[in-house]
This record gives C-alpha cells, structure tokens and sequence, in this order.
C-alpha cells in the first residue's frame, strides 16, 4: 500500500525534462500541499499559507526561469513540513515540531518509522530523481550547473532582512561568487554573500550532496519574499536572472 494515497500527486513535478540549457534548477520547498494521511497537521489554512510550510515565490520564478532559460526543473509537490527536502534525513530540522513561532502539533511526536516512511514517500524520490538526471548528463559527457531556488521571509523572528537576494554556497564557491558580483551589478539591489543562510552539511543536502560531491558548479539562491509573492514580482526576478545566468557560465568555462 502506497503511503500517498492514489488520488494524490506524485512526490515532485518536472519541467522542461529535455531542456537543452546546462542548467539544472531546483525547488526544494515549492509546495505548501499536506499528504492525506497527515490531514493539516494541527495548523490552520492560515498557517499553511505562510513561509512556514513553503517557500513563496519561489515556484514561479522557478517556472519562469526554466522557461526563459530552457532549463531542466523539479519542484516537490508537498510541505516541508512533511518532510523538508533540503534536509537530511535524521536531522534536527527533516521534520520539524516548530517553525519560527509556529508550534506543529502534528509532527510533536514522528516515529523512527514515520520519518522513514515520509522520507521514503517523499524525499527518496525527489533526489534520486535529481541524482537520475546528473548521472545521465555525466555518461553523455553533457554539462550539468546545478541552481537550487529558495526564498526567504523579509522578517524572521523579528529582525528585518535587508537583502533582496542572497547566494549560498559551501565548499566551492565559483558559481556563488560570479553571480554574486553580477547581481550586486545591479542598480539598488542588496545581495547577501551566504547570507541570510550559509549551505552547510547539517542545514543543506542539494549543495553538499548533489553539487559538491561530484564537482559540479552549483548555488543557492535565495529571494525576499515580499519581491515575488505575485507573478509580476516573479516575472521580474526571472527576467533579471536568466541573462545574468547566461553571463555567468561564459566566466566560468569549465563546466
């Protein structure tokens, strides 16, 4: 018996799957959805909305971006709050009991069992389906740039973020670092280097797992969500990054 139920969709949707740009997007926290069988999990339609249970925004630039770039794209198609696919799995923050100041009354007490079922249903999937693309692209000798978008609430436990966008990367930074210096180009834009989050081992698994691990150029990206919490916000992002991602991979001819 499938832990989804049969009516529901499957853990992650892809776009463009034959995308002919070298990049390789992805949107770890595109959905707010709660499988069935963890109803709301204790939390109001309310709470559900918020950044809490996803990241706003960030799906549409991601849509649009592969559109204008002609990029490969997954998007998970369920919360965080499941199960957070930009966590590995066992870890402190996989499956959380509270976000920011939001207690989650139904992930107070997750079995060993439960997690692994979650993680089986939910992150396995998605990542190995990530990892099913990087190793084609290897064996065809076609190149592979990975971009993992995110975004960010403007106010976190009370202190403002003053940046619009922020790169993240960990280990290897060549990717991180030539977009930085285009975007801090750009005309009134406030860009955090690592900032407002650093990737780390305990806090990431795309960047550590399927970018540094195999030597790919790779980044976090994260957007301030009251930039892209509407589609003309999100067509505005798009329309900035995707020349600027372009730019890059001609500064960086080694991928």
């Amino acid at each position: 018996m499938s832990w989804l139920d049969a009516t529901e969709p499957p853990p992650f949707t892809l776009e463009y799957a034959q995308g002919r740009s070298p990049y390789l997007l992805t949107c770890d926290h595109a959905s707010c959805r709660l499988p069935a069988r963890l109803g709301r999990l204790g939390l109001s339609d309310q709470a559900l909305e918020t950044h809490i249970a996803s990241d706003i925004g960030a799906a549409g630039v991601a849509r649009r971006l592969a559109d204008a770039l002609d990029a490969f794209l997954i998007m998970t198609n369920y919360s965080r709050l499941a199960i957070d696919c930009n966590r590995p799995p066992g870890s402190a923050d996989s499956i959380v009991a509270r976000s920011e100041n939001t207690e989650i009354p139904g992930n107070r007490v997750v079995s060993a069992g439960e997690a692994e079922a979650r993680a089986n249903a939910l992150f396995h999937p998605y990542h190995n389906r990530i990892r099913a693309e990087l190793d084609a692209r290897r064996v065809r000798g076609r190149p592979a740039v990975l971009l993992a978008l995110h975004s960010f609430t403007p106010v976190y436990h009370g202190l403002e973020r003053p940046w619009h966008a922020g790169l993240l990367y960990g280990r290897d930074s060549r990717l991180g670092c030539v977009l930085l210096e285009l975007l801090r180009a750009e005309p009134g834009l406030n860009i955090g280097d690592n900032q407002p989050y650093a990737a780390s081992d305990l806090t990431d698994y795309a960047i550590p797992v399927h970018g540094e691990r195999r030597g790919i150029l790779h980044t976090g990206l994260e957007i301030r969500q009251d930039l892209i919490a509407d589609g003309r916000g999100q067509a505005a992002w798009a329309t900035r990054l995707a020349p600027l991602l372009e730019i890059a991979l001609s500064k960086l001819p080694s991928h």
